[in-house]
């Protein structure tokens, strides 16, 4: 089952054929019927030259990391304020518990 299965060497393709045949003598029609001189066509635009690696000045260095940095900050108070919302509504329904316990167990020591 989990064994390839390769087809025989007598109808496996070569490396230089290939199982598509050729497309020859199409001819397709024209675009358009007008009666026009077809013109050269245009020239190919030149490759823009490579274009070099980043290179990094001490100055946008300096950026990056303070970048970085502020970055981190925000999203390190950002965490720290959603887990203390979640610390203090569990204390406070901890609270509610205790308190809803003490009245519900002892209702004629009023």
């Amino acid at each position: 089952m989990f064994t390839p299965k390769i087809p025989p060497p007598d109808t496996a393709p070569t490396p230089g054929t290939s199982l598509v045949p050729p497309l020859t003598g199409l001819v397709y029609p024209p675009a358009c019927t007008c009666h026009h001189t077809p013109t050269a066509p245009a020239p190919v635009p030149a490759a823009p030259p490579a274009r070099p690696a980043v290179q990094f000045t001490p100055g946008s260095l300096l950026v990056a990391a303070a970048g970085g940095t502020a970055v981190v900050l925000v999203v390190g108070t950002v965490l720290v304020s959603m887990l203390l919302a979640v610390a203090i509504a569990a204390a406070s329904v901890a609270v509610c518990a205790v308190v809803l316990r003490s009245l519900l167990n002892r209702p004629n020591h009023r």
